[in-house]
């Protein structure tokens, strides 16, 4: 009979293995527990943003008791409280911003607004609003336009605004808050060119209308002073207003109509036609 002697060797390799095999074991055991206790965490988490989100939905206490609107000059407070369609007593979490500014935006003078949950009750709507510039002839009446050309209002009168005369956009099939046509809104800025030369001058506040039927032929009239400019197209405004200016004075309490409309840098004299 063959007796097998165990060396100390194998015994060690014998000891490592049972070890190495007890290790794996714990590990595992470990890794599952680890794995066991992500997922109790994750539960209890979401558990409570579930229990805070229900809470917060329907607890009195997060009902809105204010809506306040700041920074709105022409639109009343209780026009974009209407608008927005919130209302006293409901969630203040019950609602998408979006969705409350889309509708608060129906109001043509309204450009923007945002939307902010104050402490636990109060609503604060913060409104930015178009305001306008210029006037447009309607059947009779005006409609009133900022500077993007936005149509914001039917008026009895033009309120003190510049009228814009030879527009091609049929404002009476369009609805408040578009704009003009693309024609339009480039003679529009030029018109915002004229009035800012006109400014520099100091004769903005005395026109009266502004006809762009003819890009080559802008006709500015001022009431007060009982003269029609003939400007020409939008090339060399600061001289020719200038001249027009000059000519305002010389002929003060005349009638009639001031010609800038040729070429200033080559021999052409601006000059003054008096009215029979």
């Amino acid at each position: 009979m063959k007796i097998i002697k165990m060396t100390n060797k194998d015994n060690i390799k014998k000891q490592q293995a049972r070890h190495n095999k007890v290790s794996k074991k714990e590990k595992k055991r470990r890794k599952l527990f680890k794995k066991i206790k992500f997922i109790l965490k994750l539960i209890f988490f979401v558990g409570l943003i579930a229990g805070a989100v229900v809470f917060a939905l329907t607890s009195p206490i997060f009902n809105i008791k204010e809506i306040k609107v700041e920074n709105n000059n022409k639109v009343p407070s209780d026009t974009i409280i209407s608008l927005s369609e919130l209302k006293i007593d409901e969630n203040i979490f019950k609602f998408r911003k979006s969705s409350i500014i889309e509708k608060i935006k129906e109001n043509p003078y309204i450009e923007n607004a945002s939307i902010k949950r104050k402490l636990s009750s109060t609503i604060e709507i913060n409104i930015e609003e178009r305001v306008a510039k210029y006037s447009v002839e309607y059947v009779g009446k005006y409609v009133l336009i900022n500077s993007q050309g936005y149509l914001l209002e039917i008026v009895d009168d033009n309120q003190n605004l510049p009228i814009i005369k030879g527009t091609t956009t049929n404002i009476e099939e369009i609805n408040l808050g578009e704009r003009l046509n693309n024609e339009d809104l480039e003679s529009l800025g030029d018109v915002i060119k004229i009035l800012n030369t006109a400014k520099e001058n100091g004769i903005e506040e005395k026109i009266t209308s502004i006809d762009i039927s003819d890009k080559n032929e802008y006709i500015i009239y001022l009431q007060e002073e009982k003269k029609t400019i003939h400007l020409g197209d939008n090339t060399n405004l600061s001289n020719k207003m200038l001249n027009a200016v000059a000519i305002i004075e010389q002929e003060k309490e005349v009638e009639g109509d001031i010609y800038v409309n040729g070429d200033l840098n080559n021999k052409f004299k601006p000059y003054f036609r008096q009215k029979v």
